[in-house]
This record gives structure tokens, sequence and C-alpha cells, in this order.
């Protein structure tokens, strides 16, 4: 994260005590640089997932933030292919990145609980963007991205298995979380950013409530915890009618 093309400690205070919006903008140009883009093993894996579901027409990157949700699109999408993002930042650095041979691939900024297009997509997806969403907002958030699918569409997303309580990276993620609530109840605007808060039980229950019929697929690529539980899960959510 620290190495010359990634952002530094200060730049990384200025983006943490900034809105979640402008944050983004700032690390955008650094962005591809840090631990926080989705690996490129995760992407391959969900878009080895979906292949076998497919193919599908227009498909939709919610969050997208640089662009790399869109190139697993491409792979598994022939009509068009969208990223949507509010960070005007990403958005920029997203545009300028290599298009991936495919359908047509076009970008819109927009909040992702406000979407501005009707039904017009029959595959979403969303890579590392959920933390950023209260457990409140979902249902909120999973109605809109039903009202943009397709009847019959497919809301998909992986989900890491929580580390187990009392390990090492149990307490990482429950410092992290400690740190951002204190850091919120002190300063204005809040900064949204919570790893311990998109629990995959909440998260079946609230795509049941908007209209959906959820799947989890296991990434093999991963392999299992020691009780013999997938490390990483794809969840797959239909659109019901």
């Amino acid at each position: 994260m620290f190495s010359p093309e990634g952002p530094t400690l200060r730049e990384l205070a200025v983006q943490a005590l900034s809105s979640v919006e402008r944050g983004y903008d700032l690390l955008a140009p650094k962005f591809d640089h840090t631990p926080y883009r989705t690996p490129g093993r995760v992407l391959d894996a969900v878009a080895r997932a979906l292949a076998p579901m497919g193919p599908f027409g227009a498909g939709l990157d919610l969050c997208c933030g640089t662009g790399a949700g869109v190139h697993v699109l491409a792979r598994v999408c022939r009509e068009s292919v969208t990223g949507v993002d509010f960070s005007a930042g990403m958005l920029e650095v997203a545009r300028g990145r290599a298009v991936p041979p495919g359908p047509a691939v076009s970008w819109v900024r927009a909040d992702a609980r406000d979407l501005p297009f009707g039904a017009a997509f029959d595959l979403v997806v969303s890579f590392g963007a959920f933390g950023h969403f209260l457990p409140r907002e979902l249902p909120g958030l999973f109605g809109q991205v039903r009202s943009v699918l397709r009847p019959g569409g497919r809301f998909a997303f992986p989900v890491v298995a929580p580390p187990r309580p009392g390990s090492p990276g149990y307490w990482t993620l429950l410092g992290f979380d400690a740190a951002m609530r204190v850091r919120n109840a002190l300063w204005r605007p809040p900064f949204v950013m919570y790893y311990r808060t998109f629990r995959l039980g909440d998260v079946g229950r609230e795509l049941s409530r908007a209209g959906f019929r959820a799947d989890l697929h296991a990434l093999p690529e991963f392999g299992r915890r020691p009780d013999g539980s997938p490390r990483v899960r794809l969840v797959v959510a239909r659109r019901l009618p």
C-alpha cells in the first residue's frame, strides 16, 4: 500500500477524514495500487462461476470503482456492459483503462441507492462495495437492484467467510470497525466503511424480502475452512416475477 505507486499515509488520512465520495475521488489515481482493489483471482473465479449460467444480455457493475468488475461482465455478457459509481474520480480512471473485448462498455455516475435505469439488465455484479452501506440501507439497495433487472435477471457478488472469533483477523476487523465508529462520532462528514455489518444471514433475508431467490455457490479456488465450509461463496440472487 505504501509503495511508490500507492497512496502515502498522509493521503490515506486525508481520505479517511473526507466524505465517502470525496475520499474516493482523492484515492482514485492510486486506487489500483492498493489492497482495496478486488484481486484478479476473485474476478476470475466469479467469471468462471457465472459462465455456465449465461450467456447474459446486458450487465451492470454496481459501485464499479475503477472498473475491475466490468472485465467480468465482458466475459459473460453479449449485449452491453455498464459501470456505475458515484465517485467522479474513480470513473475518470475507469474511462482511461483499456476497454475489454466484447460488448460495448459505458460509464454512468450515479448513487447505487437511486439508480437512473429502468429494468434494462440481465446481470448485476458488485465487488467489495457493501461495507459502504449500513444495514438499514440494504432493503433500499436491494430494491434498487431488483428495479433495474429484467424478470429472471441475476444479482451476483462474492462473500468471504468471516474470520474465526478470537483469531488475528477477527480482532483486526473488530478494531477497524471500532476505529471507524469513533471517527464518525467525532468527525463530520461520516465515512461509512464497516467490515462486519454485511452478514450473510441478514443479506439472505433482505434479498428474499426484496423479491429475490438467492443461491450460494462455493468458489473452490479459495479452499475451505477447518470446519469444511467454503472460504469464499458467490451469492447469486434471481429476480422473481
